[in-house]
């Protein structure tokens, strides 16, 4: 290869050279570097260092540097999706959304990550996976710091600020900001479940929920708390159990202004005010707010006691039963760590306190549906009730030397 001129203008150089059968013109481009065989491609190419855009959409007014970049966002409005893939209903805008999209079907992924050998179908992917490594976040939000690895995660992320949720389920009317959330979410209404667990077989509607039960087979716990030995599984378990250090309730009932560390216990809270009990027991009338309460129930009528004191062999139905017991071998004192803010008086658990609060304030919420008498504790109603039913109170233990029974 020889080269016959070498020109250099104020924005690019042009490289003229020949082989032995052929002659080439190159334009380089003197801020980066590459090279075009066209002029025009060039010229196309320095309004990307210059910022020049010419060309303005009439509809939404955005501008673009070149004209090819104009005419695939006036698609946008018109929803012309020219590029079909001839193996499934996709459709799309551009030719090389296509090229990528067919990766899909032939698996093929031929950008590797040089740290963690994890591949990707598309160079962009492989880009936006390496700021993982880097910790890189480019994107920041104006309104509340928060930053991200992907424009698009910025670009979601908005949502939360414009409260924008453009995609509507067509079957209960549920509206989301991202359509993989919709997506995901029209499983509950068709019942697939596309995610399946190679170690057991069970199967998810969602590739998260896989990766969290997959822990339980490897046992794996990658997240650790700093301040105690906890560990997790899950980044999302780890933020939770953070606010037991901070003490941070960011959830409040916009009932009785109780407030919680995650908005699970609140939605749990919320049907208290509601009486919605839609866990039901199949073996008698009994309800109530939450599944694990009904497992717990269930073992009334199993008679299960999974749980077995080390000591004396005792069994009993609840961990938290077996705890107690315990405090009777090791003359350990209960754990009382919710305080009457009135009298000082402690408690173990948070329900026992909020019983002894109606002690001060006087409070009254059970009322008898007959004679109108007001209680403090529902227990106290249920005997009451008896007055007016005639009913005797049910006593499961019988004395051996006499009939009399005992509740």
């Amino acid at each position: 290869m020889y080269i016959t001129d070498c020109k250099k203008t104020p924005r690019y150089f042009v490289f003229s050279f020949f082989t032995e059968y052929f002659y080439f013109i190159y334009f380089c481009c003197d801020d980066c570097g590459k090279r075009f065989s066209q002029k025009s491609s060039l010229t196309s190419h320095m309004k990307g260092h210059t910022g020049e855009k010419p060309f303005a959409c009439d509809l939404s007014g955005q501008r673009f540097s070149q004209k090819r970049h104009l005419n695939t966002r006036m698609r946008v409005h018109t929803g012309e999706k020219s590029f079909a893939c001839e193996l499934c209903e996709y459709r799309c805008t551009q030719k090389g959304s296509l090229n990528s999209h067919m990766k899909v079907h032939t698996g093929e992924k031929p950008f590797a990550c040089e740290l963690c050998r994890q591949t990707f179908s598309q160079k962009r992917s492989l880009i936006d996976h390496m700021r993982v490594h880097t910790g890189e976040k480019p994107f920041a939000c104006e309104l509340c710091g928060y930053r991200c690895t992907q424009k698009a995660h910025l670009n979601d992320h908005m949502k939360v600020h414009t409260g924008e949720k453009p995609f509507a389920c067509e079957h209960c009317g549920q509206t989301f900001s991202q359509k993989t959330n919709l997506n995901s979410h029209m499983r509950v209404h068709t019942g697939e479940k596309p995610f399946a667990c190679e170690l057991c077989g069970q199967r998810f509607s969602l590739k998260t929920n896989l990766k969290r039960h997959t822990s339980i087979h490897t046992g794996q716990k990658n997240f650790a708390c700093e301040l105690c030995e906890y560990r997790c599984t899950q980044k999302a378990s780890l933020n939770y159990h953070m606010r037991v250090h901070t003490g941070e309730k960011p959830f409040a009932c916009e009932h009785c202004g109780q407030r919680f560390s995650n908005k699970h216990n609140l939605k749990k809270h919320m049907k208290v005010h509601t009486g919605d009990k839609p866990f039901a027991c199949e073996l008698c009338e009994y309800r109530c707010t939450q599944k694990t309460h009904l497992n717990d129930h269930m073992k009334v009528h199993t008679g299960e006691k999974p749980f077995a004191c080390e000591l004396c062999g005792q069994r009993f139905s609840l961990k938290t039963n077996l705890n107690s017991h315990i405090r009777v071998h090791t003359g350990e004192k209960p754990f009382k760590p919710f305080a009457c803010e009135f009298c000082g008086q402690r408690f173990s658990r948070r329900t026992t306190l909020k019983n002894h609060m109606r002690v001060h304030t006087g409070q009254k919420p059970f009322a008898c549906e007959f004679c109108s008498k007001r209680f403090s504790e529902k227990i106290r109603l249920i005997c009451h009730i008896r007055v007016h039913t005639g009913e005797k109170p049910f006593k499961p233990f019988a004395c051996e030397l006499f009939i009399k029974r005992f509740s």
